[in-house]
């Protein structure tokens, strides 16, 4: 997709944040603030590993107090005349069967416009809160654990890995946040990693992300919490449920909210899955999921919350998961 350079609002601290996106609609989920205007973003390589030095670091730096004064990382807004779409690269339908037993899938609760998940059941394991630094500040977004041959894969959106041509540090994820809870601990990254189009341009069309976590007293994540299972290339107009942890008002973070309804394509400036939703910034890099079963709280993850037209503040996108999504999966599994 060729991007044109214009102005992202981003909620929250009102920071002002200049980066350009050479891709689609720009960039990270900002919610509807202060205007920027855009300029290049260098492109970034893969972090590769972090040091045993660093994770330790991380680990000792967020702080109870720290995650509940995390500033949330806003979800994009994008402005009607941004970019030129282009489509992803799609590939055969494949499917990643969940760790956790799944019942039949059975939509109970659409559709749903944002609020407290009461369900219960494997999402409120897998699901959990992301943290990391950011231009000098503490920030925090979404994340969630899946099935994955290394037992330690997150999937997230990619400018909750790096943004502004530069990638985030003390990166770390809290399966299970709630309350300023931290139940089933907090998990440093080992590797972060995007799509090649996020990683060069940050193209929002390609806006996923992935961590490698290390193993935390012994044991690796999806063994302490499970994984759900993943769908790549499996089409438009589904029934989904998207999770995350909003911090910007009228959230405060510390709460596990979902939004669903049966999605469509988007028809306006990208090639993302829209849903009606009244998230905000903080969910960024929430799990969408396709053949989602309340009982058992178990679906296939097929999107992640991305960025908000300024103009639709209650429709959330979402990237279409396909052949880059299923290789940056393929590469995170096989770190």
């Amino acid at each position: 997709m060729t991007g044109i350079p214009r102005s992202l609002r981003p909620s929250g601290s009102g920071t002002r944040v200049r980066r350009t996106v050479l891709g689609a609609l720009a960039g990270v989920a900002a919610l509807l603030a202060t205007g920027v205007t855009a300029t290049p973003a260098s492109a970034a390589p893969d972090p590769g590993a972090v040091a045993p030095s660093a994770r330790e670091r991380a680990l000792a730096f967020w702080t109870p107090q720290r995650m509940r004064e995390a500033t949330p990382l806003d979800v994009l807004s994008v402005d009607r005349s941004d970019v030129r779409v282009s489509a992803p690269r799609k590939g055969k339908a494949t499917v990643v069967a969940p760790s956790s037993p799944a019942a039949v899938p059975g939509p109970l609760a659409i559709p749903n416009g944002g609020g407290p998940w009461t369900g219960g059941g494997a999402v409120t394991k897998t699901a959990g809160r992301v943290f990391f630094t950011y231009q000098g500040r503490t920030a925090s977004c979404s994340g969630n654990a899946v099935t994955s041959a290394n037992k330690s894969t997150v999937i997230t959106a990619g400018h909750c890995v790096k943004l502004e041509g530069a990638w985030h540090t003390n990166w770390v994820f809290a399966p299970g946040y709630h309350d300023g809870q931290t139940p089933y601990g907090t998990w440093t990254a080992a590797k972060t990693l995007s799509t090649p189009q996020w990683t060069a341009s940050e193209d929002i069309n390609y806006d996923i992300g992935a961590a490698v976590v290390a193993p935390l007293d012994g044991k690796k994540l999806t063994d302490v919490v499970g994984g759900q299972g993943l769908a790549f290339n499996t089409g438009y107009n589904k029934a989904m449920y998207a999770f995350g942890f909003p911090a910007a008002a009228p959230y405060d973070g510390e709460k596990f909210i979902y939004c669903s309804g049966t999605t469509y394509r988007d028809f306006l400036l990208s090639s993302d899955h829209g849903l009606t939703c009244d998230m905000t910034g903080g969910s960024s890099g929430g799990p969408w999921f396709t053949r989602f079963d309340e009982a058992t709280g178990t679906g296939l993850q097929s999107s992640v919350n991305s960025f908000k037209y300024n103009f639709l503040p209650n429709a959330m996108y979402g990237p279409y998961f396909g052949a880059d999504a299923q290789n940056l999966y393929q590469s995170a599994q096989s770190s």
